[in-house]
């Protein structure tokens, strides 16, 4: 019997390779796994997949849902999973792995909507679905349950996927599959009238109709989990059971939301991030860019503006003139448009400006007096517009007066090119390696007294001129491709090229508060975790052509689970 079946689970997976790549493939594949009937002492792993969109996860922890809070006991679990971009671009990223630097879809349709930040990575990529992967190395049935038309059309490889048209009939259909299909590998279902539900009175504990949505889903949940233990099979099954939300909030304002991964062999632990966690950039491609961005961080010819951001230097002399940070074309001999901050072989941090494109002057710069070494330093420069025949440019480091020059012959600062943290190429196009964090953007020159007032501030909401902020980033994510700007106004900035997330540890930056070093795992939450965790549990190998952001942070854990 197992010989049959193993003959048959080859063919099987043989002819659905050749029936889907028989075109040219995107992805290399991993080696087909074939698993045999399980004897009754062996149990199948299995994943039931329960998203509540627009449930956030600090309106879950008030409202304490009898069922969802079972179980944490025994779960990885967040609160605080990060934002995502729309209700399509949240499902997006929990299906593919990938964040929506990657993905680029946010329309309900499920179409890609191209990020015009993101540039310099070449083909677009299509990334494949979860359950693509799961059916081509799995002999394993599939469902995805949802009353959302839009996304039962973009998950339309699912075996099993009911039209239904409300969360009760969502329930209700999953129970039926799970009732009577014994071949299930995983199984999505989406709750959708949560979201709803906050549309009428907002996205609280405190909105009754939000509440008492929160409190009918977590019904449903309770009567999937009661009809998954009733499997006939469920004695010989090991499913991972992962709740969450695409997003909390609306759609158009997103907010963050929850996780939780139960099994009944897991030991509770809270999934969030300790020590500071930024990008390491530290080579000619990785960058993080924000282009289109509506004229709000155009220099101009007559605006006054403050840029201010931590930075941390881990190669204090570079070989070469090391561009950073900028707003401006490429350097190239006397001809720049925009500013630039670089680091010069000498360890100097050095400002270039020029208004070559605008008829202005080109290249000026001014460097610090103070070597940054490699400890975090808060770098500040102001631009401000006196009068047609004076504009100042002031460097600060740490509050305190480095440099100065009158900038008004360059004219014009505008360009095209967009704010950019990471290397640009300059006249000895040598990349540093180096951490950054705060990035903060005022539409005014900031005053020296103020700048040392607030340095070093934990709460920007408390600065001297909040009101003129326009921009701020901490760039302390930890994951995914965006950096979120936290400030009233102003745009996200995403990630592309060569980079890494690191773990600073108790090494925070002077404008991060401090927190306790918890655990030896800093594992920030995304929905992008799913798909992975989903494959690793499945024990289907993820490879670095799937692209995928997501984490498979069980592995940290496998001494509570793996059996001998």
């Amino acid at each position: 019997m197992k010989l049959n079946y193993k003959i048959f689970t080859i063919l099987s997976a043989g002819l659905l390779s050749i029936l889907i790549y028989s075109g040219c493939k995107k992805y290399d594949n991993p080696p087909p796994i074939f698993e045999e009937l399980k004897s009754l002492s062996t149990e199948q792993r299995k994943v039931l997949i329960i998203s509540i969109d627009g449930l956030t996860g600090a309106e879950l922890q008030k409202v304490a849902p009898t069922n969802i809070s079972a179980l944490q006991k025994n779960s990885k679990y967040s609160y605080n999973t990060l934002k995502t971009a729309s209700d399509a671009g949240g499902w997006a990223s929990m299906l593919t792995g990938t964040g929506y630097s990657k993905h680029q879809i946010s329309n309900d349709n499920f179409e890609r909507t191209p990020d015009p930040n993101r540039v310099g990575h070449g083909d677009i990529v299509s990334y494949r679905n979860v359950l693509d992967y799961v059916t081509q190395y799995k002999a394993v049935k599939t469902a995805m349950v949802t009353s959302w038309s839009d996304l039962r059309k973009y998950m339309r490889n699912a075996d099993f996927s009911p039209e239904v048209t409300t969360d009760l009939g969502v329930k209700d259909s999953t129970i039926n599959i799970l009732n009577t299909q014994i071949g299930l590998g995983a199984v999505l279902v989406n709750f959708r009238e949560v979201e709803t539900a906050g549309s009428n009175g907002g996205y609280l504990a405190g909105n009754s109709t939000y509440k008492d949505a929160i409190i009918k889903a977590d019904e449903y949940v309770g009567n999937i989990l009661a009809a998954l233990k009733a499997r006939k099979t469920f004695a010989n099954e090991d499913w991972l059971v992962i709740v969450t939300s695409n997003h909390g909030g609306s759609s158009a304002n997103p907010e963050n939301g929850f996780t939780i991964v139960h099994n009944p062999a897991f030991k509770e632990f809270e999934l969030k991030k300790t020590g500071f966690n930024p990008v390491l950039f530290n080579n000619k491609t990785g960058r993080a860019t924000l282009l289109n961005d509506n004229g709000l961080y155009d220099a101009g010819e007559t605006k006054s503006f403050t840029v201010q951001m931590d930075v941390k230097f881990n190669s204090p002399t570079p070989t070469g003139w090391s561009s950073f940070f900028s707003k401006s074309t490429n350097l190239s001999g006397g001809s720049i448009t925009g500013w630039q901050w670089a680091l010069y072989p000498s360890g100097k941090w050095v400002v270039t400006v020029g208004g070559t494109l605008n008829g202005g002057a080109g290249k000026d710069e001014r460097s610090s007096t103070t070597t940054p070494g490699t400890v975090w330093h808060t770098l500040t420069m102001t631009v401000e517009y006196v009068n047609a025949t004076t504009r100042n440019l002031t460097m600060y480091m740490d509050g305190n007066l480095e440099n100065s020059i009158n900038i008004s012959g360059k004219k014009s600062l505008s360009t095209t090119e967009g704010v950019r943290i990471g290397h640009r190429a300059g006249d000895s196009d040598t990349p540093t390696s180096f951490y950054g964090a705060n990035l903060a953007y005022f539409n005014t020159a900031l005053s020296e007294a103020v700048i040392k007032s607030n340095l070093g501030l934990k709460d920007i909401t408390k600065h001297t001129n909040y009101t003129n902020l326009t921009g701020f980033w901490p760039m302390d994510e930890g994951t995914e491709g965006t950096f979120f700007n936290e400030a009233p106004g102003g745009y996200n900035m995403s990630l592309s090229g060569v980079y890494s997330w690191g773990n600073l540890a108790s090494v925070y930056p002077p404008g991060t508060a401090q927190e306790p070093i918890t655990s030896l795992f800093s594992i920030p939450s995304t929905v992008s975790d799913v798909s992975a965790l989903t494959l690793y549990w499945l024990k289907i190998p993820i490879l670095a052509d799937f692209g995928f952001d997501g984490k498979t942070y069980l592995k940290n854990f496998e001494l509570e689970f793996l059996k001998n």
